[in-house]
């Protein structure tokens, strides 16, 4: 019997190679040809549910396809990014993550029934939230320094309000008490409205909330704003200093939100997704919006993306160890 050329060999050898690579190659070109699903872990009205609604309502136009909002809320996003960790990868299961279930949940929680980084691949970091620190509007506290100065001469630790254990509110107000020198006693709530309540009575010293929450409240005069975590003051809050402005620069945490899909999504649907999600976001429309409500757009590369991913899992990570917070 003759022995196959080389050439036979080769040729074998590419179309075995080419076998399973086949329908992806045409689920990347059909893709998409059906309705797809935005996941997000927090209830109707709230910031996330507002970032979520905007950015498919347009990333619909853009796909030519129905882009369905899940609120599939609870546990603080975490319900969502398993929901889609888990799901199939043809990129019709995606997520709106954010800072809390990505990137501060693997190192506070030693059950966690998923792995970011391992099962879920960034598509774009959509916008940025910065954060309010708030004290009741009769409270005795006009500055942080105020602030600082009660809480060190006070003989038991500072109550603040928090959306959450393990949330950035929580850790941020750990992180403050931490550069200021004082003890806090974080209160979690479950529902944004019960913590909302409690600071407009005064049953908590403070919290820190998103711009987009805490601005209606300020303005209405509810709360009164000590200071942003932003790099310069909002344009909805223009009276209130920065952080920096206050002495304390290290207080410069913010909340992400970026999309994800399951990992195994074909590359050619990631890139796809990537360039349109960061067309809708960055639509003047759009962006008028979703900066009316207090958030920061960007529209980020892939690239950039992954990057912001694993530094902020590193930051994060290291603050969970220094609060010495375990969530179970």
């Amino acid at each position: 019997m003759p022995h196959p050329s080389r050439r036979h060999v080769l040729a074998a050898a590419s179309a075995v190679l080419m076998v399973p690579l086949a329908p992806l190659a045409v689920q990347a070109q059909t893709f998409p040809d059906k309705p797809l699903r935005l996941s997000v872990g927090f209830p109707p009205g709230t910031g996330p549910d507002v970032v979520a609604r905007l950015l498919a309502q347009k990333l619909g136009e853009l796909l030519k396809q129905q882009v369905v909002v899940d609120n599939k809320a609870g546990a603080g996003g975490q319900i969502a990014a398993q929901a889609v960790a888990k799901s199939a990868p043809d990129g019709y299961n995606l997520l709106l993550g954010e800072v809390g279930s990505i990137a501060i949940a693997p190192p506070a929680f030693s059950k966690l029934p998923y792995d970011p980084a391992r099962e879920l691949v960034g598509l774009s970091e959509v916008v940025r939230a910065d954060f309010l620190l708030v004290v009741p509007a009769t409270s005795p506290h006009k500055t942080v320094a105020d602030l600082v100065k009660a809480s060190k001469a006070r003989s038991d630790r500072t109550n603040i309000a928090t959306f959450g254990a393990g949330t950035p509110g929580h850790f941020g107000a750990e992180l403050f008490a931490d550069a200021a020198g004082f003890k806090i006693e974080p209160i979690h709530y479950r529902a944004t409205g019960d913590a909302v309540t409690a600071i407009v009575a005064g049953d908590v010293v403070g919290a820190f909330v998103s711009t987009a929450l805490g601005a209606a409240q300020v303005k209405g005069g509810k709360m009164r704003a000590l200071a942003t975590t932003a790099a310069q003051r909002s344009a909805l809050l223009p009276d209130v200093p920065t952080f920096a402005e206050a002495g304390m620069p290290s207080i410069d945490f913010s909340a992400w939100f970026a999309v994800f899909a399951p990992a195994g999504t074909p590359a050619a649907v990631l890139d796809q997704l990537n360039r349109q999600i960061v067309a809708a976001v960055q639509a003047p429309e759009t962006r008028a919006k979703l900066q009316e409500a207090g958030f920061s757009v960007l529209g980020t590369s892939r690239a950039d993306t992954e990057r912001m991913l694993k530094a902020e899992a590193t930051r994060w990570a290291a603050a969970v160890k220094a609060t010495g917070f375990k969530g179970d």
